[in-house]
Protein backbone atom coordinates (compact mmCIF):
# COMPACT_ATOMS: atom_id res chain seq x y z
CA UNK A 1 0.00 0.00 0.00
CA UNK A 2 1.49 3.33 -1.09
CA UNK A 3 0.24 6.13 1.16
CA UNK A 4 0.72 9.09 -1.17
CA UNK A 5 0.78 12.61 0.29
CA UNK A 6 -0.59 15.94 -0.86
CA UNK A 7 -0.03 19.12 1.18
CA UNK A 8 -1.91 22.42 0.93
CA UNK A 9 -0.72 25.56 2.73
CA UNK A 10 -2.29 29.02 3.04
CA UNK A 11 0.10 31.99 3.25
CA UNK A 12 -0.35 35.58 4.39
CA UNK A 13 0.41 38.43 1.99
CA UNK A 14 2.15 41.12 4.03
CA UNK A 15 3.17 44.72 3.36
CA UNK A 16 6.93 45.04 4.12
CA UNK A 17 6.48 48.58 5.49
CA UNK A 18 3.39 48.41 7.71
CA UNK A 19 3.59 44.60 8.27
CA UNK A 20 -0.20 44.57 7.81
CA UNK A 21 -1.96 42.01 5.65
CA UNK A 22 -2.53 43.48 2.22
CA UNK A 23 -5.40 42.90 -0.21
CA UNK A 24 -3.22 42.59 -3.30
CA UNK A 25 -5.85 41.68 -5.90
CA UNK A 26 -4.24 38.23 -6.35
CA UNK A 27 -1.23 39.63 -8.25
CA UNK A 28 0.96 36.90 -6.69
CA UNK A 29 -1.43 34.17 -7.86
CA UNK A 30 -1.54 35.59 -11.40
CA UNK A 31 2.26 35.68 -11.64
CA UNK A 32 2.84 32.38 -9.83
CA UNK A 33 0.34 30.53 -12.04
CA UNK A 34 2.66 31.18 -15.01
CA UNK A 35 5.27 28.88 -13.45
CA UNK A 36 3.32 26.79 -10.91
CA UNK A 37 0.13 26.30 -12.97
CA UNK A 38 -2.57 24.60 -10.87
CA UNK A 39 -0.37 24.51 -7.75
CA UNK A 40 -1.33 28.03 -6.68
CA UNK A 41 -4.79 29.51 -6.28
CA UNK A 42 -6.66 32.46 -4.90
CA UNK A 43 -8.63 32.22 -1.67
CA UNK A 44 -11.71 34.10 -0.46
CA UNK A 45 -9.68 36.93 1.07
CA UNK A 46 -7.27 38.76 -1.23
CA UNK A 47 -4.56 38.62 1.47
CA UNK A 48 -4.39 34.80 1.23
CA UNK A 49 -2.42 32.71 -1.27
CA UNK A 50 -3.01 28.96 -1.28
CA UNK A 51 -0.51 26.46 -2.64
CA UNK A 52 -0.72 22.71 -3.08
CA UNK A 53 1.86 20.06 -3.87
CA UNK A 54 1.40 17.53 -6.62
CA UNK A 55 0.68 13.98 -5.47
CA UNK A 56 3.89 12.90 -3.69
CA UNK A 57 4.91 9.25 -3.33
CA UNK A 58 6.72 9.92 -0.07
CA UNK A 59 7.80 12.68 2.32
CA UNK A 60 11.07 13.21 0.39
CA UNK A 61 9.08 14.27 -2.68
CA UNK A 62 6.85 16.39 -0.45
CA UNK A 63 9.95 18.12 0.95
CA UNK A 64 11.10 19.10 -2.54
CA UNK A 65 7.64 20.38 -3.43
CA UNK A 66 6.99 22.43 -0.27
CA UNK A 67 10.49 23.94 -0.38
CA UNK A 68 10.00 24.86 -4.05
CA UNK A 69 6.53 26.33 -3.40
CA UNK A 70 7.58 28.47 -0.43
CA UNK A 71 10.67 29.70 -2.27
CA UNK A 72 8.75 30.48 -5.49
CA UNK A 73 5.85 32.29 -3.81
CA UNK A 74 8.19 34.29 -1.58
CA UNK A 75 10.36 35.30 -4.54
CA UNK A 76 7.37 36.32 -6.69
CA UNK A 77 5.86 38.23 -3.74
CA UNK A 78 9.16 40.13 -3.21
CA UNK A 79 9.32 41.08 -6.90
CA UNK A 80 5.82 42.56 -6.54
CA UNK A 81 6.74 44.41 -3.32
CA UNK A 82 5.19 42.01 -0.78
CA UNK A 83 6.31 39.46 1.81
CA UNK A 84 4.66 36.14 2.64
CA UNK A 85 4.22 34.66 6.08
CA UNK A 86 3.07 31.31 7.47
CA UNK A 87 0.99 31.65 10.65
CA UNK A 88 -2.59 30.66 11.50
CA UNK A 89 -3.66 34.28 12.08
CA UNK A 90 -2.03 37.65 11.49
CA UNK A 91 -0.89 39.21 14.79
CA UNK A 92 -2.71 42.53 14.40
CA UNK A 93 -4.50 43.14 11.07
CA UNK A 94 -8.25 43.70 11.48
CA UNK A 95 -10.38 41.57 9.18
CA UNK A 96 -12.70 44.53 8.50
CA UNK A 97 -9.91 46.15 6.43
CA UNK A 98 -9.44 43.16 4.10
CA UNK A 99 -11.12 42.72 0.72
CA UNK A 100 -12.86 39.63 -0.63
CA UNK A 101 -11.63 38.18 -3.94
CA UNK A 102 -14.23 38.87 -6.67
CA UNK A 103 -15.64 35.47 -7.57
CA UNK A 104 -19.26 34.20 -7.78
CA UNK A 105 -18.45 31.29 -5.42
CA UNK A 106 -17.03 33.61 -2.75
CA UNK A 107 -19.89 36.10 -3.25
CA UNK A 108 -22.34 33.28 -2.59
CA UNK A 109 -20.50 32.16 0.59
CA UNK A 110 -20.37 35.74 1.93
CA UNK A 111 -24.04 36.26 1.06
CA UNK A 112 -24.99 33.16 3.05
CA UNK A 113 -22.56 33.35 5.96
CA UNK A 114 -22.20 37.16 6.24
CA UNK A 115 -19.71 38.32 8.91
CA UNK A 116 -18.68 34.77 9.81
CA UNK A 117 -17.24 34.55 6.26
CA UNK A 118 -15.84 38.10 6.17
CA UNK A 119 -14.04 37.58 9.49
CA UNK A 120 -12.64 34.18 8.49
CA UNK A 121 -9.16 35.59 7.95
CA UNK A 122 -7.25 32.43 8.89
CA UNK A 123 -4.52 30.26 7.43
CA UNK A 124 -4.44 26.47 7.61
CA UNK A 125 -2.59 23.33 6.58
CA UNK A 126 -4.47 20.53 4.83
CA UNK A 127 -2.79 17.14 4.42
CA UNK A 128 -4.14 14.47 2.06
CA UNK A 129 -3.19 10.80 2.32
CA UNK A 130 -4.15 8.58 -0.62
CA UNK A 131 -6.64 5.77 0.13
CA UNK A 132 -8.45 4.31 -2.89
CA UNK A 133 -10.93 2.07 -1.02
CA UNK A 134 -13.82 4.27 0.19
CA UNK A 135 -14.94 1.97 3.01
CA UNK A 136 -11.36 1.69 4.28
CA UNK A 137 -10.97 5.47 4.00
CA UNK A 138 -14.13 5.97 6.08
CA UNK A 139 -12.91 3.49 8.71
CA UNK A 140 -9.55 5.28 8.95
CA UNK A 141 -11.28 8.68 9.14
CA UNK A 142 -13.36 7.45 12.09
CA UNK A 143 -10.27 6.14 13.89
CA UNK A 144 -8.07 9.19 13.10
CA UNK A 145 -10.53 11.52 14.87
CA UNK A 146 -9.00 10.59 18.25
CA UNK A 147 -5.56 11.89 17.20
CA UNK A 148 -6.72 15.22 15.76
CA UNK A 149 -6.16 17.21 19.01
CA UNK A 150 -2.61 15.81 19.25
CA UNK A 151 -1.82 16.94 15.70
CA UNK A 152 -3.49 20.28 16.37
CA UNK A 153 -1.45 20.90 19.55
CA UNK A 154 1.72 20.30 17.54
CA UNK A 155 0.69 22.82 14.84
CA UNK A 156 -0.53 25.68 17.08
CA UNK A 157 0.64 28.92 15.47
CA UNK A 158 -2.01 31.62 16.03
CA UNK A 159 -1.82 33.19 19.51
CA UNK A 160 -2.70 36.74 18.38
CA UNK A 161 -5.90 38.15 16.89
CA UNK A 162 -6.48 41.80 15.91
CA UNK A 163 -3.59 43.04 18.06
CA UNK A 164 -4.42 41.06 21.18
CA UNK A 165 -2.73 38.15 22.89
CA UNK A 166 -5.78 35.88 22.95
CA UNK A 167 -4.44 33.55 25.66
CA UNK A 168 -4.83 30.69 23.17
CA UNK A 169 -1.99 28.89 21.42
CA UNK A 170 -4.33 28.59 18.42
CA UNK A 171 -7.10 31.13 18.05
CA UNK A 172 -7.60 30.15 14.40
CA UNK A 173 -10.07 27.38 15.21
CA UNK A 174 -12.09 29.75 17.43
CA UNK A 175 -12.58 31.95 14.37
CA UNK A 176 -13.44 29.00 12.12
CA UNK A 177 -15.85 27.45 14.66
CA UNK A 178 -18.40 30.11 13.64
CA UNK A 179 -18.81 28.37 10.27
CA UNK A 180 -21.41 25.60 9.93
CA UNK A 181 -20.23 22.00 9.38
CA UNK A 182 -16.83 22.46 11.04
CA UNK A 183 -15.01 20.74 13.90
CA UNK A 184 -14.65 17.07 14.76
CA UNK A 185 -17.12 14.96 12.74
CA UNK A 186 -19.27 12.17 14.10
CA UNK A 187 -18.83 8.52 13.14
CA UNK A 188 -20.28 7.15 9.89
CA UNK A 189 -20.42 3.36 9.78
CA UNK A 190 -20.82 2.91 6.04
CA UNK A 191 -20.12 4.86 2.86
CA UNK A 192 -23.83 4.62 2.04
CA UNK A 193 -24.69 6.32 5.37
CA UNK A 194 -22.15 9.07 4.62
CA UNK A 195 -23.49 9.62 1.10
CA UNK A 196 -27.06 9.71 2.42
CA UNK A 197 -26.02 12.52 4.79
CA UNK A 198 -24.47 14.52 1.92
CA UNK A 199 -27.42 13.86 -0.42
CA UNK A 200 -29.86 15.04 2.24
CA UNK A 201 -27.93 18.30 2.75
CA UNK A 202 -27.82 18.93 -1.00
CA UNK A 203 -31.49 18.04 -1.44
CA UNK A 204 -32.55 20.41 1.35
CA UNK A 205 -30.30 23.21 0.00
CA UNK A 206 -28.04 23.31 3.06
CA UNK A 207 -25.12 22.92 0.64
CA UNK A 208 -24.78 22.79 -3.14
CA UNK A 209 -21.76 20.46 -3.06
CA UNK A 210 -19.92 18.35 -0.44
CA UNK A 211 -16.87 20.68 -0.44
CA UNK A 212 -18.93 22.89 1.89
CA UNK A 213 -18.43 20.31 4.63
CA UNK A 214 -15.41 21.83 6.39
CA UNK A 215 -14.74 19.25 9.11
CA UNK A 216 -11.33 18.83 10.78
CA UNK A 217 -11.03 15.54 8.90
CA UNK A 218 -12.99 14.26 5.96
CA UNK A 219 -13.06 11.67 3.25
CA UNK A 220 -12.42 14.03 0.34
CA UNK A 221 -15.54 14.40 -1.81
CA UNK A 222 -13.67 14.27 -5.14
CA UNK A 223 -10.17 12.84 -4.58
CA UNK A 224 -9.41 9.30 -3.30
CA UNK A 225 -7.88 10.78 -0.13
CA UNK A 226 -8.34 11.15 3.59
CA UNK A 227 -7.88 14.87 4.34
CA UNK A 228 -6.77 16.24 7.74
CA UNK A 229 -7.73 19.91 8.03
CA UNK A 230 -7.40 20.74 11.75
CA UNK A 231 -3.87 22.23 11.75
CA UNK A 232 -2.73 25.83 11.73
CA UNK A 233 -0.30 26.45 8.88
CA UNK A 234 3.10 25.82 10.52
CA UNK A 235 5.75 28.53 10.45
CA UNK A 236 8.61 26.48 8.99
CA UNK A 237 9.04 23.95 6.22
CA UNK A 238 10.38 21.40 8.75
CA UNK A 239 7.28 21.73 10.92
CA UNK A 240 4.95 21.27 7.95
CA UNK A 241 6.84 18.17 6.82
CA UNK A 242 7.00 16.66 10.31
CA UNK A 243 3.27 17.10 10.90
CA UNK A 244 2.50 15.75 7.41
CA UNK A 245 4.76 12.74 7.99
CA UNK A 246 3.05 12.07 11.33
CA UNK A 247 -0.39 12.19 9.67
CA UNK A 248 0.78 9.77 6.97
CA UNK A 249 2.30 7.45 9.61
CA UNK A 250 -0.94 7.45 11.63
CA UNK A 251 -2.97 6.50 8.56
CA UNK A 252 -0.47 3.73 7.72
CA UNK A 253 -0.49 2.41 11.31
CA UNK A 254 -4.29 2.36 11.58
CA UNK A 255 -4.46 0.67 8.17
CA UNK A 256 -2.00 -1.95 9.39
CA UNK A 257 -4.11 -2.62 12.50
CA UNK A 258 -7.26 -2.94 10.40
CA UNK A 259 -5.66 -5.43 8.01
CA UNK A 260 -4.59 -7.47 11.07
CA UNK A 261 -8.24 -7.47 12.18
CA UNK A 262 -7.46 -5.08 15.06
CA UNK A 263 -9.37 -1.88 15.66
CA UNK A 264 -8.58 1.38 17.42
CA UNK A 265 -11.22 2.48 19.94
CA UNK A 266 -13.76 4.96 18.57
CA UNK A 267 -14.59 7.79 20.97
CA UNK A 268 -17.55 10.13 20.97
CA UNK A 269 -17.08 13.49 19.28
CA UNK A 270 -17.99 15.24 22.56
CA UNK A 271 -15.01 13.59 24.30
CA UNK A 272 -12.54 14.34 21.51
CA UNK A 273 -13.74 17.95 21.61
CA UNK A 274 -12.52 18.23 25.21
CA UNK A 275 -8.99 17.50 23.98
CA UNK A 276 -9.39 19.82 20.99
CA UNK A 277 -10.28 22.66 23.36
CA UNK A 278 -7.20 21.96 25.48
CA UNK A 279 -4.96 21.82 22.40
CA UNK A 280 -6.32 25.16 21.21
CA UNK A 281 -5.87 26.82 24.60
CA UNK A 282 -2.56 25.36 25.79
CA UNK A 283 -0.82 23.80 22.74
CA UNK A 284 1.87 21.40 23.94
CA UNK A 285 2.00 22.99 27.41
CA UNK A 286 -1.28 21.59 28.68
CA UNK A 287 -2.71 18.26 29.68
CA UNK A 288 -5.01 16.10 27.61
CA UNK A 289 -7.33 13.32 28.59
CA UNK A 290 -6.19 9.75 27.98
CA UNK A 291 -9.63 8.23 27.42
CA UNK A 292 -8.30 4.68 27.80
CA UNK A 293 -6.91 5.37 31.28
CA UNK A 294 -9.61 7.98 32.05
CA UNK A 295 -7.11 10.49 33.42
CA UNK A 296 -5.24 13.66 32.46
CA UNK A 297 -1.74 13.28 31.01
CA UNK A 298 0.81 15.94 30.02
CA UNK A 299 0.35 16.63 26.32
CA UNK A 300 4.08 16.22 25.65
CA UNK A 301 3.92 12.75 27.23
CA UNK A 302 0.96 11.81 25.02
CA UNK A 303 2.87 13.07 21.97
CA UNK A 304 5.78 10.78 22.85
CA UNK A 305 3.33 7.86 23.18
CA UNK A 306 1.97 8.78 19.75
CA UNK A 307 5.47 8.59 18.25
CA UNK A 308 5.94 5.16 19.87
CA UNK A 309 2.58 4.07 18.43
CA UNK A 310 3.61 4.81 14.82
CA UNK A 311 7.26 3.79 15.14
CA UNK A 312 6.92 0.43 13.37
CA UNK A 313 5.65 2.00 10.09
CA UNK A 314 8.00 5.02 9.87
CA UNK A 315 11.03 3.38 8.23
CA UNK A 316 8.86 1.69 5.62
CA UNK A 317 7.43 5.12 4.75
CA UNK A 318 10.91 6.66 4.62
CA UNK A 319 10.02 9.44 7.06
CA UNK A 320 12.30 8.71 10.04
CA UNK A 321 14.04 12.11 9.73
CA UNK A 322 10.76 14.05 9.74
CA UNK A 323 9.30 12.01 12.62
CA UNK A 324 12.50 12.54 14.64
CA UNK A 325 12.02 16.30 14.17
CA UNK A 326 8.66 15.99 15.96
CA UNK A 327 10.72 15.27 19.12
CA UNK A 328 12.52 18.61 18.62
CA UNK A 329 9.13 20.34 18.24
CA UNK A 330 7.85 18.68 21.42
CA UNK A 331 10.95 19.86 23.28
CA UNK A 332 11.23 23.40 21.86
CA UNK A 333 7.56 24.30 21.41
CA UNK A 334 5.44 25.39 18.45
CA UNK A 335 5.16 28.48 16.26
CA UNK A 336 2.77 29.96 18.82
CA UNK A 337 5.37 29.59 21.58
CA UNK A 338 7.98 31.35 19.44
CA UNK A 339 5.61 34.17 18.49
CA UNK A 340 4.79 34.72 22.18
CA UNK A 341 8.49 34.66 23.12
CA UNK A 342 9.32 37.35 20.51
CA UNK A 343 6.45 39.50 21.79
CA UNK A 344 7.48 39.03 25.43
CA UNK A 345 10.98 40.16 24.50
CA UNK A 346 10.11 43.11 22.21
CA UNK A 347 6.53 44.14 23.13
CA UNK A 348 6.21 44.84 19.41
CA UNK A 349 3.87 42.86 17.14
CA UNK A 350 5.63 44.14 14.00
CA UNK A 351 8.72 42.27 15.24
CA UNK A 352 6.56 39.15 15.53
CA UNK A 353 5.53 39.59 11.88
CA UNK A 354 9.17 40.06 10.83
CA UNK A 355 10.04 36.83 12.62
CA UNK A 356 7.19 34.94 10.90
CA UNK A 357 8.31 36.21 7.47
CA UNK A 358 11.92 35.19 8.13
CA UNK A 359 10.98 31.71 9.43
CA UNK A 360 8.59 31.04 6.53
CA UNK A 361 11.45 30.84 4.04
CA UNK A 362 13.99 29.21 6.34
CA UNK A 363 15.70 26.42 4.42
CA UNK A 364 14.55 27.47 0.94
Amino acid sequence: MNFTIGIEEEYQVICPNTRELVSHDQQIVTEAAKVLNEQVKAEMHQAVVEVGTNICNDITEARQEITHLRKSISSIAKDLGFNIGAAGTHPFTKWETQLITPNPRYDEIVNELQDTARSNLIFGLHVHVGIEDKQMCLHLTNAMRYFLPHLYALSTNSPFWEGRNTGFKSFRSKVFDKFPRTGIPGVFQTVAEYHHYIDLLVKTKCIDNPKKIWWDIRMHPFFPTLEVRICDVPMTIEETLSISALIQALVAKLYKLRTQNLNFMLYHRALINENKWRASRYGLDGRMIDFGKECEVDTRELMQELLDFVDDVVDELGSRKEIEHVKTMIKNGTGADRQLAIFAETKDLTKVVDYIVEQTILGT
